[in-house]
């Protein structure tokens, strides 16, 4: 038996339907390292542990979780890193790709991590509230564009693939869920440098209702700041807009 704890932010899928759509999902590119986080009680592992030719690990924080996947997959020993997520260093030398039911309470956290191992993760295949999935793929314009959107933006394409209803878990989330996939591109978006893409975003974001102009005008000089694109709002502009302003900070 085991139990879903809700400050780990435990919902288990249950839904083989699901669970069939997301390994297909993730069998379309070839790869040769997979890392699952937060693999529970093993809906999904139990698949992705019988895919051949790979090296597969998994990150679980909670000693329960850990106990059973050894207990009932024994192939595991080894290879469960034991740890939070966010507190992991990077578990393999070589390119990696990533998936999992992202635990809901930190899965803007774990995306945010990803993104500094970007070099090394060509795609990113996630469950997540719908809320943040819609974020992620969400372009200018949308109510729901914002920091995540443009920061994972800037090196994956994100593609939202389905809608997962809470009666496909156990516990039932009071939420919908959703899958995405990030791809990571092949061509760099040109910025003075990736701190600054960061610090401009989220300055930018952090005064929404603000014109840009208001809202990050302690990092340009007064002379930039009259140009035109400054009386838009940060929802209105493009990860392109904020790529070429990088270069007219101070």
């Amino acid at each position: 038996m085991y139990t879903a704890k809700k400050s780990l932010g435990q919902h288990f899928l249950k839904d083989e339907s699901i669970i069939s759509r997301i390994t297909e999902v993730l069998k379309e590119h070839p790869f040769h390292n997979l890392l699952e986080v937060g693999p529970g009680t093993g809906a999904l592992t139990r698949h992705l542990i019988n895919i051949p030719g790979i090296e597969f690990k998994a990150v679980e924080l909670d000693d329960e979780k850990v106990l059973y996947l050894q207990k009932h997959y024994p192939v595991l020993q080894g290879k469960i890193i034991h740890n939070s997520f966010l507190d992991i260093d990077k578990p393999f030398e070589a390119p990696f790709k990533v998936i999992g039911n992202f635990p809901y309470n930190i899965s803007t956290q774990i995306l945010f991590k990803l993104l500094e191992w970007k070099e090394d993760v060509p795609e990113i295949i996630g469950m997540f509230q719908k809320e943040v999935a819609e974020r992620a793929a969400s372009g200018p314009g949308s109510k729901v564009y914002g920091v995540l959107s443009a920061l994972v933006q800037a090196y994956y394409q994100v593609e939202y693939l389905f809608d997962v209803p809470p009666g496909s878990f156990n516990p039932p989330p009071k939420v919908m869920s959703g899958v995405i996939r990030l791809t990571r591109k092949q061509e760099i978006l040109p910025v003075k440098s990736d701190r600054a893409y960061w610090v401009l975003v989220k300055t930018a974001f952090n005064q929404r209702r603000k014109t840009l102009r208001n809202a990050v005008k302690a990092l340009f000089t007064p002379d930039v700041l009259q140009e035109e694109i400054f009386n838009l709002r940060a929802e209105a502009l493009s990860i392109d807009d904020f790529a070429s302003l990088t270069y007219k900070m101070k």
